[in-house]
C-alpha cells in the first residue's frame, strides 16, 4: 500500500478504471462471440444484426480510449469480411 496520500489516491483511481475498462473490453468480446455464433448458425440475418452492435461496441470503445481507433477499425473489417465471405 502507497504510504503518501496522492500514490493512495493514484492507486485507488487506478483499480476504478480498470473495472470500467474490463467491462468495456467484455461487451466487445461478447458482440464479437455473438456475431461468430450468428454466422456459424447460418443466420446471416442475425449475423447482420449483431455485426452492427459489435461495430458499434468496438467504436465506443475506441472513442474512450479503452482500445486502439485502429483495433476497432480491424475488430470491424474482419467481421465484415467474414459476413461477406458467408454471404457469398
Amino acid at each position: 500500500m502507497a504510504n503518501i496520500r496522492s500514490a493512495a489516491k493514484r492507486a485507488r483511481q487506478t483499480l476504478a478504471r480498470t473495472a470500467r475498462n474490463r467491462t468495456v473490453k467484455t461487451r466487445v468480446k461478447n458482440a464479437r462471440k455473438a456475431f461468430n455464433e450468428a454466422l456459424e448458425a447460418g443466420n446471416l440475418d442475425l449475423a447482420k444484426e449483431k455485426l452492427r452492435a459489435a461495430a458499434s461496441a468496438a467504436d465506443k470503445a475506441a472513442k474512450s480510449n479503452v482500445i486502439h481507433k485502429n483495433s476497432a477499425s480491424r475488430i470491424k473489417a474482419l467481421l465484415t469480411t467474414a459476413l461477406a465471405k458467408a454471404s457469398a
